[in-house]
């Protein structure tokens, strides 16, 4: 069987050069294309594809991939950016995506990330040359409890909203919330919410649930 593709929608440069890439693999077939981000729920509801390759750049917060994810855990999610950020491709695997690749990924590579995703694999993030490393020590990284925990702080909800949603107990959550909120560097979750979404960065998943791609 074919690996089902959905495309969300990408300037029309980019849009044809994916498209062209995609129909060229034959072990790969796309269920919609085009698709404009406030449809992509629906559409991956609709035709449940394998794979979903969404535009990172159309997204309002980085919250919205845990959401996808969660909704339609059968579909791994691809992202695509101008010029991500190692930092910023850890938090987005961290809170479901399955790669997070530059515009700049050479087309085998993009179909690799494609093929292991839609085997449940992770792409990991190539280290850029000259990176700071001192923003992905493992003292300033969130845990996957604490990344489940920091979108909902940066919804303001209080300790007790948090803890019906995730179904911990109170003292868990506050726990939790003193390091979101001492990790990124801010003194309240007011002061979270009004912060670009790109600050945080969260743990990696554990490796032997990963693929290393990009070297």
């Amino acid at each position: 069987m074919p690996t089902t593709v959905v495309l969300a929608h990408f300037d029309d440069l980019l849009a044809g050069g994916l498209r062209e890439l995609v129909e060229g693999d034959s072990s790969l077939t796309i269920l919609a294309a085009d698709v404009a981000h406030e449809r992509i729920s629906v559409v991956l509801n609709a035709h449940r594809p394998d794979v979903a390759i969404l535009n990172l750049d159309a997204l309002k917060t980085l919250a919205e991939v845990r959401e996808l994810s969660i909704r339609h855990p059968d579909t791994r999610i691809v992202l695509l950016a101008g010029d991500p950020s190692q930092a910023q491709c850890v938090q987005l695997l961290a809170l479901g995506a399955s790669a997070c690749l530059g515009r700049d990924t050479q087309s085998r590579d993009v179909l690799h990330a494609i093929h292991l995703a839609s085997r449940g694999l992770q792409v990991t993030p190539r280290s850029t040359p000259g990176a700071s490393r001192r923003s992905l020590a493992t003292g300033q990284l969130l845990t996957p409890r604490e990344a489940e925990v920091f979108p909902l702080l940066a919804q303001n909800r209080s300790n007790a909203q948090i803890a019906i949603e995730l179904q911990v107990g109170i003292e868990t959550v506050r726990t939790h919330a003193s390091n979101v909120l001492r990790k990124l560097g801010v003194s309240s979750r007011r002061e979270l919410a009004a912060a670009p979404a790109q600050q945080a960065v969260l743990e990696p998943r554990p490796a032997s649930r990963r693929a290393t791609l990009l070297r």
